[in-house]
């Protein structure tokens, strides 16, 4: 029964009989009764309100996404550094359980192979790659691989697939657009771009190219600061403050990049190539479809792009998502889902 319910059902019953009291009392009498009326009725209200407060709390963590990495425009020097900072004053104290969340940059894109090699026996969650194509940009791929270097191959024979797919559907995009005019013209140029570099990026994929350029782990203080020691690692980034990884968004610099983290130029879609030497975003011009393989934000991965790592990692022990997501710290604060 809900609390309004309760109070009008109050109303009608006690109200007429101490009405009724009154009239018959005197007055200290009466005072009395309506004193100890009244203390019974905010009794009574405040057990049906906590009563009658049934509803689901629910988690109120949804909606909310903690970022791990380095933002666009953002100085990497700063970031290796205060990343360092972070992982020497991570306590090293008996009994953490599972250890603790963190992001490994590397200096270079390696094969699976040399990604397995690098971070040895630490269970690994997921990694992050794309394909370094010269001036171009390509797209940043999320790929679960919790047994290294046969998870993260098997991932990528699927990624060649998917970019074969691509590459086929933005060839016949193209081939619709049979108009001479400057808009069509710039459309199939957009479409030819993308086919070219999705061919591209299946290529390199179904050959087991050095893609990869980050991961993410779970080990204790001790185990991280090795990682971080290893030759070919650029950052161990601990973020304590993460237990869901579906509600974590993971942003590490590419390798190539030194001093800002900006987007790769991409040099196949330049003004001097469109018609006339226009910019397309200019007046008069039509508007591409967006950009291949944005870098500022990973892209979606191959498959779930937030695996429950309940697998065993190579030579290591399961990961396991834990089902609340921890309040940001250390700066990291968390936000609306974009």
């Amino acid at each position: 029964m809900r609390a309004g319910d309760l109070l009008r059902q109050l109303e009608q019953r006690l109200l007429p009989r101490l009405t009724g009291g009154v009239a018959r009392l005197g007055a200290g009498r009466a005072r009395v009764l309506i004193s100890a009326a009244l203390v019974c009725c905010a009794v009574v209200l405040l057990t049906a309100v906590w009563a009658g407060d049934d509803r689901p709390s629910g988690d109120r963590t949804v909606g909310e996404v903690t970022r791990v990495g380095v933002a666009e425009g953002e100085s990497i020097p700063g970031y290796v550094r205060a990343a360092a900072a972070d992982l020497a004053a991570l306590p090293t104290t008996p009994g953490s359980g599972d250890g603790t969340y963190a992001l490994v940059s590397l200096s270079s894109y390696l094969t699976p192979q040399r990604v397995a090699a690098v971070l040895g026996d630490v269970p690994v969650a997921t990694v992050f790659g794309r394909v370094p194509l010269a001036d171009r940009q390509t797209e940043i791929v999320r790929i679960p691989a919790q047994r290294l270097p046969d998870d993260l191959v098997a991932q990528l024979a699927d990624l060649a697939a998917r970019k074969d797919r691509e590459a086929a559907d933005q060839r016949a995009r193209a081939a619709t657009l049979t108009g001479g005019g400057p808009q069509e013209h710039e459309l199939r140029q957009v479409y030819a771009s993308g086919a070219e570099v999705a061919a591209a990026e299946a290529v390199a994929y179904r050959s087991g190219c050095a893609c990869v350029y980050a991961a993410v782990v779970r080990a204790g203080p001790v185990a991280l600061r090795g990682v971080a020691a290893r030759a070919g690692v650029r950052a161990v980034d601990p973020a304590p403050e993460v237990s869901r990884l579906d509600r974590t968004v993971f942003t590490p610099p590419l390798p190539e990049q030194r001093e800002v983290v900006r987007p790769p130029a991409d040099g196949g879609l330049s003004p001097a190539t469109t018609p006339q030497g226009r910019d397309p975003g200019s007046p008069g011009a039509s508007t591409p479809p967006p950009a291949v393989g944005e870098t500022s934000e990973p892209a979606p991965g191959v498959t779930d792009p937030s695996p429950d790592p309940a697998g065993p990692a190579s030579g290591g022990t399961p990961l396991a998502a834990p089902a609340t997501l921890v309040d940001a710290g250390d700066g990291r604060k968390p936000g609306p889902v974009p």
